[in-house]
């Protein structure tokens, strides 16, 4: 399992990302895919979840309604777009599979939102 996040950058507040995580080695289309991140001197948390099929989607209430998660099974690749970033959403993004009970990780990007 390979997961490869990118997209991250320095934004000013207000302004918006599109993170890309480009996954391979699994059966992209057959499991749910959820990112996470972490701030500096905080415990990672979950941001947002897709479904397999991507008809189901979940997001953590800091984050509804700015948000929006997706997946192309076509390109075995989950996005997360974020608009109207906020300084407390800087941190380092992760994509994550549970596959045959064990989660995989990829690298992290990291989005920093500053003036």
């Amino acid at each position: 399992v390979q997961l490869v996040e990118s997209g991250g950058g320095l934004v000013q507040p207000g302004g918006s990302l599109r993170l890309s995580c480009a996954a391979s080695g699994f059966s992209f289309r057959s499991y749910g895919m959820t990112w996470y991140r972490q701030a500096p001197g905080k415990e990672r948390e979950w941001v947002a979840r897709i479904s397999n099929s991507g008809g189901i989607t979940q997001y953590v209430d800091s984050v509804k309604g700015r948000f929006t998660i997706s997946r192309d099974n076509a390109k075995n690749t989950v996005y997360l777009q974020m608009n109207s970033l906020k300084p407390e959403d800087t941190a380092v993004y992760y994509c994550s599979v549970k596959s045959r009970g064990t989660d995989y990780w990829g690298q992290g990007t990291q989005v920093t939102v500053s003036s």
